[in-house]
């Protein structure tokens, strides 16, 4: 954009400078042009007066010694001819540089003894080489009896006309620098509100995403209609990270205020067993036990998303080798008992990464938690630890039935579940935590279905380079 503004500037600045150049150039050039002849006119027209009496007397002395003065002052040859066209007096000799058969001095001198005075011309040139020749006629009694002629050089009305439009090209050229010099610093004041609303727009995203506080512009300069917009954004931007906040909040407050009711209805839930003689009504009590159990499940799924949503980013190094060696010690525990069996390749490396407290272990948890979930008995869970590029993949990959190629990209979506696992316990938020934990972590989460059937999930993380 700044690209755009500036070409814009610029080119309605030379369009200025050319607006007025040419004009200013050629309005010099027509007085240059003008001085020059009504100055060499008015010295004709002269010539034209003084002859009357050399052609009536026929005695052209009277005006020969007139004629070489003014040559040899002013370079100017002059000659005067009769009515046949006839040369009478010329300046100095016959090699005054008038040749009456030329056809330009020819049509002139015919217009001339035709009774038409001179006229400018064409416009005055630097490169046209041209001289300019004037004719007037000498009038006796009201008729022509005969013309006067000048050829003037016009070398030194040129040469003052080019440095004139020099002089005019470089005011142009140093008009055009000041533009530039002026319009880089004011586009650049004009757009930096504009790349710093893009900045915060681009902190609001990840602010949202990652649950940080929600940074504001300030007033960074500018016209006062940028300024206004940053004022406005700043106030769209508070009033978004008050209803993330509040957002926030009711998920943990509503989470962690259910837990006690909820609690407190399983112990009495569990209290009435055995006092239930009819079996429909046992049936159903059971029923509301796994309700209950499952309602405490999401409560506490729920606690855990809002608990990452709001940890606001800090992150602290972990110890890959004991972060996923405990966690897979732990949960071998539960997969021994459902007959499966995990299995831990890749450690030993001493390898680290930032992560929010506790954010692996949680993130281990949920991923293992589903592996297992989904995984027939017999088979085995397996937890790889591979490193590329300074990052560290950990893919957890069962033997489950998997996900449709359809399904793996909703998989972290909140409350998603696939409508084949319906029957499985869980809430259909595991994945969400993870994602929102890998968000403050720099890292990505990412899903696919290996050879061999089952669902492998691998979390990308950036690893600490000593």
């Amino acid at each position: 954009m700044r690209v755009r503004l500036q070409a814009i500037v610029l080119t309605l600045v030379a369009a200025l400078v050319f607006g007025l150049g040419i004009p200013l150039s050629l309005s010099v050039a027509a007085s240059a042009q003008l001085d020059l002849f009504l100055d060499r006119l008015t010295d004709t027209s002269r010539f034209a007066s003084l002859a009357q009496r050399p052609l009536v007397e026929n005695r052209p002395d009277l005006i020969e010694d007139e004629l070489r003065r003014y040559t040899e002052v002013y370079g100017v040859p002059v000659a005067i001819v009769d009515q046949d066209g006839e040369s009478v007096a010329r300046g100095p000799g016959e090699t005054d540089g008038i040749d009456l058969k030329d056809p330009v001095i020819a049509s002139h001198l015919q217009q001339a003894l035709a009774g038409r005075r001179s006229e400018p011309g064409p416009l005055l040139m630097p490169w046209a080489t041209e001289p300019l020749v004037l004719a007037e006629p000498i009038l006796i009694d009201g008729e022509v009896r005969g013309a006067v002629i000048t050829v003037s050089s016009t070398d030194k009305a040129r040469t003052e006309l080019l440095w004139w439009w020099l002089l005019i090209a470089a005011g142009g050229v140093l008009a055009f620098g000041l533009a530039l010099l002026v319009a880089v610093p004011v586009v650049r004041w004009i757009l930096r509100p504009v790349r710093r609303l893009d900045d915060a727009t681009g902190e609001l995203v990840a602010a949202v995403v990652s649950g940080r506080e929600v940074k504001r512009v300030g007033e960074t300069g500018g016209p006062p209609e940028l300024r206004q917009l940053e004022r406005s954004f700043d106030r769209m931007a508070a009033s978004v990270d008050e209803a993330l906040s509040a957002q926030r909040a009711f998920v943990a407050d509503a989470s962690h205020q259910l837990r006690n009711p909820l609690t407190a209805l399983k112990i009495r839930l569990g209290n009435l067993d055995g006092h239930v003689d009819d079996d429909l009504a046992a049936a159903d009590l059971e029923a509301a036990l796994v309700d209950a159990r499952r309602l405490n499940q999401i409560l506490d799924e729920l606690l855990s998303l809002a608990r990452a949503e709001s940890s606001g980013g800090e992150l602290v190094p972990v110890g890959l080798d004991e972060t996923v060696g405990a966690r897979v010690a732990d949960w071998t525990v539960v997969g021994a008992a459902r007959d499966i069996t995990l299995v831990a390749s890749g450690l030993g490396g001493g390898l680290r990464v930032l992560a929010p407290a506790r954010g692996l272990e949680v993130v281990l948890d949920a991923l293992l938690d589903n592996a297992l979930k989904f995984t027939e008995p017999g088979t085995e869970v397996r937890v790889d630890v591979t490193t590329a590029d300074g990052k560290v993949d950990i893919a957890v990959r069962d033997h489950g039935p998997g996900l449709r190629d359809d399904e793996l990209d909703r998989a972290a979506d909140r409350f998603w579940r696939s409508t084949a696992h319906q029957n499985v316990p869980g809430s259909g938020l595991g994945l969400a935590i993870v994602t929102e934990i890998l968000a403050r972590s720099d890292g990505s989460l990412r899903l696919g279905s290996p050879e061999g059937g089952g669902l492998q999930v691998t979390v990308t993380l950036p690893l600490i380079l000593d």
